[in-house]
Parts: structure tokens; C-alpha cells; sequence
């Protein structure tokens, strides 16, 4: 099923334009997840963009199956977007390396509205250690594959200080999502505050 990729990297290409960078990293026990770097602007600045690549090339399976479907399930992978040159940024290549490797490793099925902790800053003097999954579609479209393979859906993350992760458990991603729009919060910001929670 490595014939994905391809296509995936197409995608991303064709979304995103051409990753300035990229780097592989494999953990034991599970196939080489890349992650791409690109540059871009938008409204209020330069911007960079990681996407993973090699997640989708498995579809994840239910934790409860006694046997994993080699072909069906979701299959999946994680952007995250963040201002250029405020921060440190581009050491979250591995732990977003660690992310996409999760469904293999710990065989969860990444979905939007889940919670993902990495257990340590998402880069050197980061605030945020978790990011929520948010809906895909909006940055890159859904990627159709022949059936009976399930779409790669491109997921986007963003990053939640360990308050609003704690919060969000309590009332929701929506809630959380919520309270981010109504306080205007920048979720590009790699050195933003917690948005206010009282």
C-alpha cells in the first residue's frame, strides 16, 4: 500500500507548493514517517507548514479488532501551521514524526476532536506539549483513493497549553474551540498565552 504516498506527496504539493525541507524519522517496529516543511504567507505574515507523509500508508484500525484490516480504515495525515521566525519551530519534526507513528504504535485511530500529548514541548520553549485534532478539508482537500480504500483525510493540529488541554477534556473540543474564536485567539502564534478559561 506504499503506492499512497505518492499520491499523498502530490497532494501536498499541489496544496501547498514545495517543501524547503524534509526529514524521515523511524521508530522501531513501524515504517519511516517523513515530515515536509513549506513556506508561505498569508494576511498577517510568513507562515511554515509541517505535514507528515507515511501515516496514510496503513489505515488505522480499531484497538479492539482482534486482527488489523490491511486495506479498509481511515488513513490520515497531520499539518500543523505556525508564524515563521517567532520560535524554534521546526524541532517539532519529531514529535509530530511521533504523532503520525501513534496509530501503528499504539494502535489508536487519530480523529478530529482527540487530543494528542507528546509529553514535552512541541519545540524548545514551547507552551504546548498536546495539540487538538481539528476538522479536515479546509487547507487540503481529502484525498480519494481507489476503493475500497478509505480517503486520506489531512488533519489539522493545533497546539493547546496543558490548561486548555485539561479544560478541553472537561467541556469539549468544541467548547474549546469556541472560547479560542470568541477570544480572537491566534492559533499560528508559537509563543501564544492560554486563552482565558474562567
Amino acid at each position: 500500500m506504499s503506492d499512497v504516498l505518492p499520491l499523498v506527496e502530490a497532494r501536498l504539493r499541489t496544496t501547498l507548493g514545495e517543501p524547503d525541507a524534509r526529514a524521515a524519522v523511524t521508530f522501531l517496529g513501524t515504517d519511516r514517517v517523513e515530515v515536509l516543511r513549506f513556506q508561505d504567507r498569508d494576511q498577517d505574515g510568513e507562515l511554515v507548514r509541517y505535514a507528515t507523509l507515511g501515516m496514510s500508508a496503513q489505515p488505522m484500525a480499531d484497538p479492539t479488532a482482534v486482527l488489523a484490516d490491511p486495506v479498509k480504515g481511515p488513513r490520515a495525515e497531520l499539518v500543523i501551521s505556525v508564524r515563521a521566525g517567532l520560535a524554534d519551530t521546526d524541532k517539532v519534526l519529531r514529535p509530530l514524526a511521533i504523532l503520525a507513528a501513534s496509530p501503528q504504535v499504539e494502535g489508536v485511530i487519530v480523529a478530529p476532536g482527540a487530543s494528542l500529548d507528546v509529553g514535552e514541548p512541541l519545540w524548545p520553549g514551547a507552551p504546548f506539549t498536546s495539540v487538538l485534532v481539528a476538522e479536515p478539508g479546509g487547507l487540503v482537500e481529502d484525498l480519494e483513493l481507489d476503493e475500497p480504500l478509505d480517503p486520506v483525510r489531512f488533519l489539522p493540529l493545533l497546539p493547546m497549553t496543558p490548561n486548555e488541554a485539561a479544560w478541553k477534556r472537561v467541556h469539549g473540543a468544541q467548547a474549546l474551540q469556541e472560547r479560542w474564536l470568541t477570544n480572537g485567539t491566534d492559533l499560528r502564534d508559537p509563543a501564544r498565552r492560554s486563552v482565558p478559561l474562567d
